[in-house]
């Protein structure tokens, strides 16, 4: 071994890698860990847990969110600017507007009961691309990252779908865990393990590739118009709003009953019964043509008005004390009443004959008819349901599952043998009945008092306001019964509802003498007839 090779073995090694002759001549480097080409030596990395955090947000960066950045955002209210087809008109209005939250309008509304210009209810989709990539990112997160995304549907737009996907806090992508013992048998004593699975796929991962494509349908958050109701009353067994098929809405306001014209806004004062040994009105109901309008008071006293003329042609004392509910049957009108009994009148009969129906045990605080105007729904406070029938006294079906007084209560359109009911404060449920059969159907739990529901007439969609401790307003898809929606702008339980004659919009009223409009429905572009199997009269075979 020559003396050169020793005194350059011995030498400090340089700091940057030089390569040198080893004695046999062959070239050797100086190990370092920044090597371009590795090596097979193992440097361990002493770096704190932070740095080697996994940053979701880095990595869910989309590809279409920076042009999507270049784009203003869509607003749902245009607050009553004229809105033109031009795309480069639109957008210059929108670049110049700054985006705040819109105010509900005060003007007047068009024939459809519907703002001049109303609110936007349609959104741009997430683009197929779009869609794709989010898809598959939230794949990789599920299969890699263990994440149990099943659903990227979403009503914004792709930069905010991105959004769903990311992790707000940083996360650790390696962890050290204790070994949890298995037990005997283990997975492979459950069928449903995924060592059963013929899916390279988590079971997350499957679910998210079968959940729909198409995201759910925009719902304006905010009400169309809002009204003044000045001593709107504040009690839970008064019905007080009813909207006619001629698009006039009528509303008791203490001793008199308004008519509203959702045409143009007139306002018309139809009675006031201060002057009538100082009583007041319990509730308002209008007949099916739109032309007759029931009044129910607080000494018991039925009253029928023609709103053409604006007079009153009946004028009987029919209970004992007030009227709280009323319902139309062609020209036979229903009252309930906190006397317990349930009244039945026709009203062409000259001597006026009545049929007094007396099965609940407390006031009587909901009143419906049935489609096909066979059978009467009623719901009391002593949280009993009943079904009636025109031939017989005594109720057909009794539902006592309630633990609350029954006010809300809706007959399905789409299904007529399909009774839905809402309870109050203590029970806070939706229940539907088959009353083909007499059995229950279903139950949801609200979370609040339920004060009413109604059914969409162009949708298998229903719609319930409710009382504490929310004050919503909530749309539901049936019969799956996943909130659409939650809108809400009352300061105080949402006692009354009424449907628009086009079956689109609603308008509810509160405690806190509000009215607000909202646009909830929309019509299918393709009505197709719904025919049930429950209603066997339906059609002639």
């Amino acid at each position: 071994m020559n003396d050169d090779y020793l005194r350059r073995f011995f030498q400090r090694p340089p700091i940057s890698p030089q390569k040198f002759l080893t004695p046999r001549g062959s070239t050797q480097t100086t190990p370092t860990k920044y090597r371009p080409d590795g090596g097979d030596r193992y440097i361990p990395v002493r770096e704190s847990e932070q740095e080697w955090a996994f940053k979701y947000a880095s990595i869910s960066s989309h590809p279409l969110a920076d042009a999507s950045n270049n784009t203003p955002a869509r607003k749902l209210f245009d607050d009553h600017s004229n809105v033109t087809n031009s795309q480069s008109s639109s957008s210059t209005a929108q670049q110049q507007q700054p985006t705040q939250q819109q105010q509900p309008s005060t003007n007047s509304i068009n024939n459809n009961g519907v703002g001049n210009n109303g609110p936007n209810t349609g959104a741009l989709p997430l683009e197929e691309t779009g869609h794709d990539s989010v898809t598959h990112r939230a794949l990789l997160k599920n299969e890699l990252l263990k994440h149990s995304i099943i659903d990227v549907r979403s009503d914004c737009d792709s930069t905010e779908s991105v959004q769903i996907l990311q992790r707000s806090t940083p996360h650790s992508l390696f962890k050290y865990t204790h070994k949890v013992p298995h037990s005997v048998g283990g997975s492979l004593a459950n069928a449903a393990s995924p060592l059963f699975s013929s899916s390279p796929l988590s079971a997350d991962s499957q679910r998210l590739l079968k959940s729909p494509r198409k995201p759910q349908r925009k719902v304006p958050k905010n009400p169309y118009k809002v009204l003044d109701a000045p001593e709107l009353q504040d009690d839970f067994y008064l019905n007080l709003v009813d909207w006619s098929s001629q698009n006039m809405l009528s509303v008791g306001l203490n001793t008199c009953v308004y008519l509203w014209s959702a045409c143009n806004s007139q306002v018309i004062k139809l009675c006031d019964l201060g002057n009538e040994n100082s009583e007041s009105v319990t509730s308002v109901q209008w007949s099916e043509r739109g032309d007759l309008l029931a009044v129910g008071t607080h000494k018991g006293i039925l009253q029928i008005w023609d709103t053409r003329t604006q007079k009153r042609i009946h004028n009987i004392k029919v209970h004992e004390m007030r009227i709280g509910c009323l319902a139309w049957n062609d020209n036979v009108i229903c009252s309930g009443s906190r006397d317990r009994c349930i009244i039945y009148r026709d009203l062409r009969e000259s001597n006026v004959t009545e049929k007094r129906l007396s099965a609940h045990r407390q006031e009587v605080c909901g009143l419906k008819w049935s489609p096909n105007k066979e059978y009467l729904a009623s719901g009391g406070n002593d949280n009993q349901l009943l079904v009636w029938s025109l031939r017989r006294n005594e109720p057909i079906q009794t539902y006592t599952e309630h633990n609350a007084a029954v006010k809300a209560l809706a007959w399905s359109p789409h299904h007529p043998s399909v009774l839905v009911s809402g309870g109050g404060t203590a029970d806070r449920s939706l229940r539907f009945w088959n009353t083909m059969t007499g059995q229950a159907m279903q139950c949801v739990e609200t979370g609040s008092q339920v004060c009413n529901v109604a059914w969409s007439k162009h949708s298998p969609e229903l719609v319930s306001t409710h009382g504490y401790s929310f004050n919503q307003v909530i749309l539901w898809k049936y019969p799956s019964m996943q909130p659409i929606t939650k809108l809400s702008g009352h300061q105080s339980r949402v006692l009354y509802l009424a449907m628009s004659p086009d079956g689109e919009s609603i308008v509810t009223g509160a405690g806190d003498e509000t009215l607000r409009f909202w646009h909830v429905f929309s019509k299918s572009s393709n009505q197709k007839t719904v025919r049930s199997r429950l209603d066997l009269h339906s059609c002639i075979r």
